[in-house]
């Protein structure tokens, strides 16, 4: 199989990101290294938070930006900590707390590298931690690297937000 897949199904990319040259790099970068699949970014922690719990969908600009939550299925979350509003460590600990996004696999893709908050990420649930390196061409070669790594990663079948 090639490309995130999850019993022939290609996973999403739910992008958590405030950085708009980041997120960029990151999505280009990905394409890539081979990672077509559909993107969705927040650009914020808050953004996030009200899609994947809010009681209704996005409105104004937002409206129709992004899938119905339902329409997700299989696929994982980057996710940034250092963001305005809501940090991604409150993103992350509402994920992996409410049964309805808890299986959902989260990639920590941050320029933090204190121990401590690595192993804070850890304890609240995620799956995977990587520092963003700061040099330009070191963190295109992370992001390629990230994108291969992807290619390979399996999703329990069926994966699939509840949504009540």
């Amino acid at each position: 199989m090639t490309g995130l897949e999850a019993v022939g199904k290609t996973v999403g990319i739910v992008l958590v990101e405030d950085d708009d040259g980041h997120a960029t790099l990151v999505e280009r970068n990905l394409r890539r290294a081979g990672i077509s699949n559909g993107f969705v970014r927040f650009a914020d922690g808050q953004q996030a938070l009200d899609y994947f719990f809010g009681d209704r969908p996005p409105l104004g600009e937002n409206a129709g930006k992004y899938p119905p939550r339902d329409d997700l299925t299989n696929y994982v979350v980057l996710l940034d900590l250092k963001m305005p509003r809501v940090d991604g460590f409150e993103v992350l600990r509402r994920l992996k707390e409410s049964p309805a996004t808890a299986a959902m696999p989260v990639i920590v893709l941050t320029t933090t590298d204190d121990p401590r908050e690595i192993e804070r990420c850890y304890e609240l649930g995620c799956n995977v931690y990587i520092t963003k390196p700061v040099e330009y061409d070191a963190f295109i070669e992370a992001v390629r690297r990230l994108g291969f790594f992807l290619q390979v990663v399996k999703l329990p079948p069926g994966h699939r937000m509840i949504v009540a």
